[in-house]
């Protein structure tokens, strides 16, 4: 190769490799902290109901010393939320439900439901990113407990939360009747829709809601298309991470580390299965694992849903 095409050669390359640390850079030190909140508005409520504002979050992932992130979550308590649900993955460490308890504090009193991730079980690990695009990761055997029943007794004892994992809860919130079911982290199988049919039939029981949740921390198709026949109104997920890196400005996720198609991991979409459409929310999340510190093209995010009656 002669001197003008090696200069040329050589220039490209570095400008490729620039744009790379450029890019990790951007995904490292700066898009993971640009929290966002995300807003739709659901016409999905009965005739004559007045609104109903719902905070859906998930992933927070929290370690002790994520101080920014705790502050963010905190002051979405003053955007004073009839309802909130939270579809899993509070912790990323051993000690990160004292950065729970910061941040969830203004939330004490407003009504909530939530389900389990496996990291509210289990400690992450190290995983090679990679085989993320090979399919779903598998479970980690040496990870490490967490004290999931404090972060329990947080939830529920302490902000009045109900719990749904594989059951169902019925709430009264602003003069309407909202049902309930969830199920257990369906991305390690702890799925068990057997038992929630069986919760949903008791809450039919007792009468008809006015709002009927579906609330899952994977958004595996076998449950979404369970969540619906149990006439679920609004599903909601998370666990994706929206695919935590993606490319901008494309509608699809390179991955979403489940069954669900790319793109619909990430956002407002509509769930169809047997002839009806529902729709269906799943956060990107607000964290991530402590050993994946990167967000590109994806930022950490809640969602602000406002219900409204249908036309």
């Amino acid at each position: 190769m002669t001197g003008g095409p090696r200069r040329t050669a050589l220039t490209a390359l570095a400008a490729v490799g620039a744009v790379g640390v450029g890019a990790a850079v951007w995904g490292t030190g700066v898009e993971r902290y640009l929290f966002t909140l995300r807003e739709h508005t659901l016409p999905i409520l009965p005739a004559g109901a007045r609104v109903l504002r719902v905070l859906h979050l998930s992933d927070a992932h929290m370690a002790p010393w994520q101080r920014r992130k705790q502050e963010w979550i905190a002051r979405l308590a003053d955007l004073a939320p009839d309802l909130v649900v939270n579809t899993g993955d509070n912790l990323g460490h051993a000690e990160g439900l004292a950065g729970i308890r910061h941040a969830f504090a203004g939330l004490r009193g407003v009504p909530g439901v939530y389900v389990h991730g496996s990291n509210d079980l289990y400690a992450p690990s190290p995983r090679n990113p990679l085989r993320y695009f090979t399919g779903p990761s598998k479970a980690h055997r040496s990870a490490e407990s967490l004290d999931t029943g404090a972060l329990d007794r947080f939830l529920t004892d302490e902000l009045g939360w109900h719990a749904l994992d594989n059951t169902a809860a019925t709430l009264e919130v602003a003069g309407l009747r909202i049902d309930a079911f969830g199920v257990n982290d369906a991305h390690r199988r702890w799925d068990d829709l057997a038992a929630v049919v069986s919760k949903r039939a008791e809450q039919r029981a007792t009468g008809d809601a006015d709002l009927v949740l579906g609330v899952t921390h994977a958004p595996y198709r076998r449950v979404l298309d369970a969540f619906v026949d149990l006439d679920a109104d609004l599903l909601l997920a998370g666990h994706t991470h929206g695919g935590q890196v993606r490319i901008p400005f494309s509608s699809k996720a390179l991955v979403a580390n489940c069954d669900i198609p790319l793109d619909q991991a990430r956002g407002l979409s509509t769930w169809t299965h047997g002839g009806r459409r529902v729709p269906l929310n799943v956060s990107a999340g607000i964290g991530h694992s402590i050993f994946a510190p990167v967000r590109f093209g994806c930022r950490p995010e809640a969602s602000l849903l406002t219900l409204v009656p249908a036309p």
